[in-house]
């Protein structure tokens, strides 16, 4: 005797619908991780992009923010007013200082000046039509480097990048 078969085998309408939910779930899963993962990987590079514009910053205040006196020695710092940051576009600083609280002071040319200076630095960009800030303070010691004084001594301040328009890379 042969066995029985059924006519109707196959898949019902249900489960069907069953199997399609199923991959839809996955596929949504899918997509939710994959625009998480976008989002982490802008917030790493503009973090990355943050932290290069801070070193920058503070470099270019070391070299800046101290006026050179005829002796070669640091003087007083000068305010520093909407200085593009170097190797940004559209992101410029400003920066002020005052000595550190318990500082000793030094007589440099007759006037006394503190060692470590107290810098106040505001970074401000524009981005989607808002325009955005960020301050921190910092210290830094009141001295020029080297190559700057070797700079500002052969060449002038008007040498200075800023003074001729011209942004470094």
């Amino acid at each position: 005797m042969k066995p029985l078969r059924n006519e109707q085998s196959g898949f019902t309408l249900l489960e069907v619908l069953l199997a399609m939910g199923v991959l839809l779930l996955g596929v949504s899963m899918l997509l939710g991780l994959l625009t998480f993962g976008a989002a982490l990987a802008r917030s790493a590079a503009l973090r990355g992009k943050a932290s290069v514009s801070v070193e920058a910053v503070v470099q270019d205040l070391e070299e800046r923010l101290f006026t050179l006196l005829p002796d070669g020695t640091a003087g007083a710092p000068r305010p520093i007013a909407d200085r593009p940051v170097p190797g940004t576009r559209g992101v410029v600083y400003s920066a002020t200082a005052e000595p550190l609280p318990g500082s000793p002071l030094t007589d440099v040319g007759g006037v006394s000046v503190a060692r470590e200076y107290l810098v106040d630095i505001e970074v401000r960009w524009t981005t989607g039509g808002v325009q955005r800030t960020k301050a921190w303070r910092t210290v830094l010691l009141r001295e020029v480097p080297f190559g700057e004084r070797m700079r500002r001594r052969f060449l002038g301040d008007e040498a200075a990048p800023e003074a001729q328009g011209k942004r470094t890379p």
